[in-house]
């Protein structure tokens, strides 16, 4: 037998330290920005990562209206939304959401890609997504990252 051994360790709520990053979304594409916000939320970042456990950090997004898309997404683009009543589906193009509440449209994108259970709304309370440069997490010292 092996005189070395080798034990996983596995996170849990009482052993995972979370941190606070900035990023800045001034002039980069919606689903880049926001696969690399998913995983820093989810905590795939860390070697301590647990499937089961939330052990990401929090995100702060700022400059969110200066979010780009691709091609011609802006008109093509469409978020549907349903009340659950007779004929309430209703539908509104990208551009039209980017005038009405810029910030929906990084909040929909970055929680499109976390898990849909219990676990997914926890995580994604740990994001914060402003409109412009300025946003009241300062005291958190967050460390910035570049995309």
């Amino acid at each position: 037998m092996d005189t070395l051994s080798y034990k996983t360790i596995s996170a849990n709520a009482q052993t995972v330290k979370k941190e606070w990053h900035v990023v800045d979304a001034t002039n980069k594409t919606l689903g880049r920005l926001s696969t690399v916000v998913a995983g820093i939320l989810r905590g795939k970042h860390k070697p301590s990562y647990t499937p089961h456990v939330d052990c990401g950090d929090f995100v702060v997004v700022i400059n969110a209206e200066k979010v780009s898309l691709t091609g011609d997404k802006w008109n093509q683009k469409e978020y549907i939304s349903y009340s659950g009543y007779m004929g309430g589906q209703k539908r509104i193009l990208a551009k039209d959401l980017m005038t009405k509440k810029p910030i929906a449209i990084v909040e929909k994108a970055v929680r499109g890609m976390l898990p849909k259970n219990k676990l997914g709304a926890k995580i994604n309370k740990s994001l914060f997504v402003y409109e412009g440069s300025e946003h009241p997490h300062t005291a958190q010292n967050p460390k910035t990252i570049n995309i």
